[in-house]
């Protein structure tokens, strides 16, 4: 990843904003694992079940797959087909991807807001809970999730494209990215 000092002031915030954001998400991936665990152990042990508990590994799966995603996106961590990617140079790489996020990132993130808004709305309007007894009052705040995902990808998004307008015009160096992947020896 290129060093954010490079960028404008302004988007090497926001770019670290989101570094930073991502990073303490993935403490709720160990808290979540450990509320898994007393859960099989209270119903298994103790013959104990727990609504609410099995509700918040839900709420907190939704959380990190949901709001972790810019994070993915700005370490390239998303699924990508580069059968002819991986052969460009850096310079139409940065291409490639500053039309991609312009041209189907962002336009889908802003039907996804546009469209999710009265769904939000409407489960905060009646203050939506959990049809189970027991389970958690708030599922008004998980739909929360649907917009404020997109939010954070066009966000993303748009620190992307000043990142690679940088890599295109050559202020900053591009980045270095790991070309061992496993999965590519196959």
């Amino acid at each position: 990843m290129s060093d954010t000092t490079q960028l404008p002031a302004f988007i090497a915030a926001l770019d670290r904003a989101s570094e930073w954001f991502g990073r303490s998400l993935a403490w709720l991936i160990i808290i979540m694992m450990l509320i898994q665990f007393a859960i099989v152990l209270l119903r298994y042990a103790f013959s104990v079940n727990s609504i609410f508990m099995q509700e918040l590994v839900m709420y907190m799966h939704a959380s990190v797959f949901m709001l972790a995603a810019a994070y993915t996106f700005r370490h390239d961590g998303h699924v990508r087909v580069d059968i002819f990617y991986r052969g460009m140079t850096p310079r139409r790489q940065a291409v490639v991807n500053i039309v991609g996020i312009i041209t189907l990132l962002i336009p889908v993130m802003a039907f996804i807001i546009v469209s999710s808004l009265g769904y939000v709305a409407n489960s905060w309007r009646v203050m939506e809970t959990s049809s189970d007894y027991g389970g958690i009052p708030a599922v008004f705040a998980l739909k929360t999730l649907i917009p404020l995902f997109a939010a954070l990808m066009i966000v993303q998004g748009i620190i992307e494209v000043v990142r690679n307008g940088y890599v295109f015009t050559g202020r900053i160096p591009p980045s270095v990215g790991d070309d061992n992947h496993l999965e590519e020896r196959v």
